[in-house]
């Protein structure tokens, strides 16, 4: 592949998600989700998984993850060329072709057509012209992470996740979808396993309840990609965004200089 035009495995890999997309097994309970198989070519999978970054190559994550221990049990690196480029060469490449492909116009609208029913319940009927802004993150939860039952926040249009462990031995550590009885309780409904190149997706809204169980010491690392849409219909929600990818990018650059003067 080191060989083979950037630009080539890009396109094929935006045609191979798009793929997997549309034949994903698509579920209505406890809420629309669609489930992914093979979602990268399995060579680029192979060369995602050998690209790894290193462990001082993320930063702390914040959010609803909780630990029993101190320390920063979900990290990630953000799937964007601010922060790709702060790679070695010989792993920022593989990361490039994940990034263009996840933030491409063709991967969006083919989710946007398989979670349409989630979409209009929540946008109504122009749902299909609705603004959706990509970020891909790449993450990566220590034992000890866990994340309470929620339905992410209304910022959210679209959830993706993208399991990316080596086999199946972790299968155990995959989200748990749930549903709420009247009483107020959650139900389980589905457990999504931990399985290699496999996933799930979702159009956020009220009743979308999920959560991940407490990560043991059997695992070494829980890594996946978390790609989520943002919504971007009005001027606040737009700026919002941008200014947030602006000060992601400072950030970057900054950490960048830092380590170069070392």
């Amino acid at each position: 592949m080191a060989t083979t035009p950037k630009a080539s495995i890009i396109a094929r890999t935006i045609e191979h998600l798009c793929g997997a997309i549309d034949a994903a097994a698509e579920n209505h309970e406890p809420f629309a989700h669609i489930r992914l198989i093979d979602a990268f070519p399995m060579d680029v999978y192979s060369e995602m998984l050998n690209a790894m970054p290193a462990k001082e190559d993320y930063r702390r994550m914040s959010g609803r993850a909780r630990s029993p221990r101190k320390g920063d049990v979900r990290t990630k690196l953000d799937l964007l060329p601010e922060w790709i480029g702060n790679l070695p060469a010989e792993k920022s490449w593989v990361w490039q072709v994940v990034s263009q492909s996840l933030r491409s116009t063709q991967v969006r609208e083919a989710f946007m057509r398989r979670l349409a029913s989630g979409l209009e319940r929540r946008f109504g009927a122009g749902h299909a012209m609705v603004g959706l802004y990509p970020l891909p993150v790449l993450t990566r939860d220590s034992p000890g992470y866990r994340i309470g039952i929620h339905p992410d926040t209304r910022w959210k249009g679209m959830t993706i996740q993208i399991y990316l462990p080596r086999d199946r031995s972790i299968e155990h550590v995959g989200t748990v979808f749930h549903k709420r009885s009247g009483d107020g309780s959650y139900q389980v409904c589905s457990h999504m396993p931990f399985w290699p190149n496999t996933g799930y997706a979702f159009a956020v809204g009220e009743d979308t309840y999920h959560s991940v169980d407490t990560v043991g010491q059997e695992v070494r690392t829980r890594d996946s990609i978390l790609l989520t849409y943002y919504v971007d219909r009005t001027l606040f929600e737009m700026a919002h965004n941008r200014w947030k990818r602006l000060g992601n990018f400072l950030l970057a650059k900054a950490r960048g200089i830092s380590r170069r003067s070392f």
